[in-house]
């Protein structure tokens, strides 16, 4: 895919995320680009990533998807509605406040798997992406996202690793 991946554009403090952080040993390390005026990723499945069904793809992996490249494409959309690169400071960091998935058929898990975001609408410091999953060129689900801009302070991140960063629990942001 041409360009620089958006989780790419990340500064490293940011680079954790398990979907899609490239500084996490552990993740998935989806990378998300623009295609004209949708977005998409492309992520090939291990046999691991079974669900209850042999040989198709667990439910809560193809959501994992969906929600790091909607909030990656939040990103990138908010950043193209100011006219300026993904990356340029100030970073903006979106999360999740709404994932709906509708399971459509099962996932095969033999091959891989593309995500695609259609941005649906950008207001300050909020973004509404659809998304779908395909595999073997079948759409398999489909979601819509509402992604919120974290405040400035919280989005500065910590400067930790997922790996060194301190139980979850000891703050929670309300997104309204």
């Amino acid at each position: 895919m041409p360009g620089k991946a958006f989780q790419d554009c990340y500064p490293d403090d940011f680079a954790h995320c398990y979907g899609c952080g490239r500084n996490n040993a552990h993740g998935h390390h989806l990378k998300s680009h623009w295609d004209g005026d949708t977005t998409v990723a492309r992520f090939t499945p291990r046999p691991y990533h079974t669900g209850g069904v042999p040989g198709k793809v667990y439910g809560g992996l193809i959501a994992s998807l969906l929600d790091c490249h909607g909030a990656a494409s939040a990103a990138a959309a908010a950043c193209r509605a100011e006219g300026r690169e993904m990356g340029s400071a100030p970073h903006m960091r979106f999360v999740t406040a709404s994932l709906k998935v509708d399971f459509l058929r099962p996932t095969p898990i033999d091959g891989e798997l593309e995500v695609r975001g259609e941005i649906v609408e950008v207001k300050p410091r909020k973004v509404t992406v659809r998304l779908s999953l395909s595999a073997n060129g079948e759409v398999c689900a489909r979601g819509q996202m509402i992604a919120v801009q974290l405040p400035d302070a919280a989005a500065k991140g910590t400067g930790q690793t997922a790996a060194t960063a301190p139980d979850a629990s000891a703050g929670v942001i309300e997104y309204r």
